[in-house]
């Protein structure tokens, strides 16, 4: 799985995630491209901002392409689909959130970072889109809700730094991220604060 690749999965899969939010909150077309657009480069615009890259270098062709022929697509897509969102909204984030997480970890690992700004380069990039997403909804982030998201990022950042870069190993990681995300969304997975507790009792 190259970089390309890697790019095109997340791309796809943030477009669709934000366009079904959009639907979800019953936005006009353009709300839907909006939400598309910013949930599929609003975590590379931090990223390159935190790494002091141009901004400009995430605008290609090809992903805008890939991008608008999502977009449109879904918006011709039954209001029953909508309903569906929950579990299928969830499995396009988890894709998105492991594509991109490993993207910004290989471009901070190729700019010869250290750990410590690979971390920050995957968590911005594999959950910016979506908190930009839920904030333009109106509603409180997922990233901010669910504490897997960021040990999700941290395990990515941690592999990069590592040394994977093959096709095998960056595979592998994207399908263990999805499938940890989606199993701890089923299981319902929560890091319970004291605070928290004492609210409940």
């Amino acid at each position: 799985m190259t970089w390309s690749v890697l790019h095109i999965i997340g791309i796809f899969a943030y477009a669709a995630s934000g366009a079904f939010v959009a639907m979800q909150a019953k936005f006009s077309i353009i709300g839907i491209f909006v939400l598309g657009l910013t949930t599929s480069y609003g975590g590379a615009v931090i990223r390159n901002v935190v790494l002091d890259v141009p901004i400009s270098d995430i605008w290609d062709r090809q992903s805008l392409l890939i991008v608008l022929i999502t977009l449109t697509t879904i918006v011709f897509v039954e209001r029953k689909w909508v309903n569906h969102w929950k579990r299928w909204g969830y499995f396009f984030d988890s894709i998105g959130l492991a594509s991109f997480a490993i993207q910004g970890g290989l471009l901070a690992k190729s700019l010869q970072h250290d750990l410590g700004i690979i971390v920050i380069a995957s968590m911005f990039t594999g959950v910016g889109g979506g908190m930009v997403r839920d904030l333009l909804a109106g509603r409180p982030p997922l990233a901010l809700k669910e504490e897997i998201h960021a040990i999700l990022t941290f395990l990515c950042a941690i592999c990069i730094w590592s040394g994977w870069s093959s096709p095998i190993e960056l595979t592998t990681l994207v399908v263990f991220v999805v499938f940890i995300r989606m199993f701890s969304i089923h299981n319902k997975w929560r890091l319970e604060l004291p605070c928290n507790r004492i609210e409940n009792q």
